[in-house]
């Protein structure tokens, strides 16, 4: 003999996140943030943020100014080789800018670790 199945109940139980509830957008909800970027893992992490940019850019930079300076060609067209002789020599400008600039940055990190 079986048993009647029992009808189940519709009853949908929810939880709520203890997160959820303690969010908030306004601004004191952020003000461990801005304390975080005044103490010294927060300046590590900014610097380590301008090191890796400055470093890409000066990458991604020089190989745009190698390509830049392997095409240019003296033609019998002057203009076309003054503009691409000038591109290249800013391109390169601009790579010992950022390479200054990554240098300087892996300065300060490097400062920042050792204190």
């Amino acid at each position: 003999m079986e048993d009647p199945q029992r009808a189940r109940s519709h009853t949908v139980t929810t939880t709520t996140s203890s997160f959820a509830e303690n969010f908030s957008t306004s601004s004191s909800s952020f003000a461990y943030d801005r304390e975080f970027l005044r103490t010294l893992p927060g300046l590590l992490i900014v610097a380590e943020i301008g090191l890796y940019f400055n470093g890409s850019a000066f990458i991604l930079y020089l190989s745009a100014a190698v390509v830049d300076a392997s095409s240019v060609s003296p033609e019998r067209d002057s203009h076309n080789f003054n503009s691409w002789a000038a591109s290249s020599f800013f391109a390169f400008l601009v790579t010992i800018c950022y390479a200054g600039n990554t240098y300087f940055s892996f300065i300060a990190w490097r400062s920042r670790t050792i204190q």
